[in-house]
């Protein structure tokens, strides 16, 4: 019997979305597991898609916002003096800062109350200071101190966002093929960018404000559908996850999920009743773990800097590739602000191939440190050849901005996705599905730390050559690297430990 005054602090268990009582042939036996686990994976695929398109728009804007050498009187003030480019990357700073602090803030609250209102709160929120952004366009507005507390009260909405997804996905999916699962479902970062880059380029020649309209009111419109329709875990419906025994035989692995307890106990009950009344006892008897015990679970401090570094590149990409390619002469010519926002859509494209190769290849070979530091090494000359080949033809320019998203997006996209959840379910927690939020927002936090200062540096570096922007960023791979070696080692040591891996011993003597 659990202690009663256990029972007073724990949160109330999520109650099934309002659709459910709207549409009752959603609710099973009338349909599957099969089906709520697709639509759970769609609604939040669509769901971090909104979340980015929003995002985006900042990174269109910056060449029209931001001083034209070949056209002084352009540009927004405060944006188009000599200073223009710092103060864009102050803009940056102060979204990514707030989204990175609050990404810590938002893991501990979301494994202590219902992620499906968390979440809609999130989008809303992001929404609707994406759209007072862009108010400042017919407002008239040109104080920067405006600017910069939309983008720290957007970061804060932001940041609600990852934590809940991951831990929802982490509720619905076991272990096995996880890598591949959210390879392909983390591709909503990339389907975000080149949606958001695609309607704020559209919208430019009316005016720089409707590239922050249409996506706010687009996450508003998303977080409807959210609220009505997702499923927490499954077992708010009445639903189970195949037991441990059932998964060896379809060859699933049992490792850490905590729904896999659920039915241990669910089990042993003859009666309906008393399985949901024991069954909600498992789930708040489970606390949710506390943060500094999250950093000390094996891995996570390793996978979480690793990500700081890979994430500062990564949103440099995101923030100032469109500047960039505006900026560039391709093949002797400069590109408008229109093509160059379209164009930059090649980097998230070759994203969404790396996100799902990476978790194909670290699902085959089980190795998540071993397939991330394969992309890391390989994107290093990548990056090096397209700043000094990328601009001699289109083709040059296409070919290798898609190799240099796939390279760079490939391991930013595993850590945060099947690495996360395979740390926040481990055994040494006992699959408390609890700490998935707090543990991906560890890592996801501190990968957002790095994506602040990324393009902070990259909009005062950038005024001293571009040279000197991927000098960073290649830097930034190599420690990327070197973060994981010790991990890296301990991978290849259980593989050969296993027999898998004998060939590699071999070699190494």
């Amino acid at each position: 019997m659990k202690d009663p005054k256990t029972l007073t602090l724990d949160p109330p268990p999520p109650q099934p979305p309002p659709a459910f009582s709207l549409f009752p042939t959603l609710n099973p036996p009338l349909k599957t597991l099969t089906f709520h686990k697709i639509s759970t994976l769609l609604i939040t695929f669509v769901a971090y898609a909104a979340f980015h398109a929003s995002r985006k728009p900042p990174s269109i804007v910056k060449s029209v916002l931001g001083p034209d050498p070949n056209s002084p009187q352009t540009g927004w003030p405060p944006f188009n003096s000599a200073r223009g480019p710092h103060r864009l990357g102050e803009l940056d700073l102060a979204f990514l800062s707030a989204y990175a602090i609050g990404m810590y803030f938002s893991g501990h609250v979301g494994d202590r109350i219902d992620l499906r209102v968390f979440l809609t709160i999130g989008m809303i929120g992001s929404g609707v200071f994406t759209v007072l952004f862009g108010l400042g366009f017919w407002l008239d507005v040109h104080s920067l101190s405006y600017f910069i507390m939309i983008q720290i009260c957007c970061g804060g909405f932001q940041s609600i966002g990852w934590p809940c997804v991951v831990a929802v996905m982490g509720n619905w999916f076991g272990k096995s093929k996880r890598g591949l699962i959210m390879g392909v479902w983390n591709s909503h970062t990339s389907v975000g960018n080149i949606i958001g880059s695609i309607i704020a380029s559209s919208v430019l020649g009316f005016g720089w404000g409707w590239a922050f309209l249409l996506p706010g009111i687009l996450i508003v419109i998303i977080s409807i559908i959210v609220f009505l329709f997702l499923v927490v875990n499954p077992e708010t419906i009445g639903l189970k996850l195949p037991s441990e025994e059932e998964e060896a035989e379809t060859e699933i692995s049992t490792e850490g999920m905590a729904l896999v307890n659920l039915q241990k106990v669910d089990s042993e009950e003859d009666d309906d009743d008393d399985d949901e009344s024991t069954s909600n006892s498992v789930v708040s008897s489970s606390p949710a773990i506390g943060f500094l015990e999250a950093w000390k679970l094996p891995g996570v401090a390793p996978f979480a800097f690793c990500l700081f570094f890979s994430k500062l590149v990564a949103y440099t990409f995101l923030y100032w590739l469109p500047f960039y390619i505006r900026n560039t002469a391709v093949a002797g010519e400069q590109l408008s602000h229109k093509t160059a926002g379209i164009l930059s859509t090649i980097f998230d494209m070759g994203g969404v191939i790396g996100g799902i190769l990476a978790g194909f290849i670290s699902d085959q070979i089980e190795a998540r440190a071993v397939t991330s530091i394969m992309f890391l090494t390989l994107s290093i000359p990548t990056l090096i050849f397209y700043r000094l080949y990328g601009s001699i033809s289109m083709f040059n320019n296409i070919s290798l901005m898609f190799l240099s998203g796939l390279l760079v997006n490939g391991p930013y996209a595993l850590i945060t996705t099947a690495v996360a959840a395979d740390l926040g379910t481990q055994t040494s927690i006992n699959g408390n599905s609890r700490a998935l939020a707090t543990v991906s927002a560890i890592i996801d936090g501190t990968g957002s730390i790095g994506a602040a200062l990324g393009p902070l540096l990259a909009g005062y570096i950038s005024t001293r050559g571009w040279n000197s922007v991927f000098f960073m960023l290649i830097l930034s791979l190599c420690i990327a690297g070197l973060l994981l070696i010790r991990v890296v080692r301990s991978e290849i040591k259980g593989k050969v430990n296993e027999g898998k891996w004998l060939w590699f011993s071999a070699i190494a003597c």
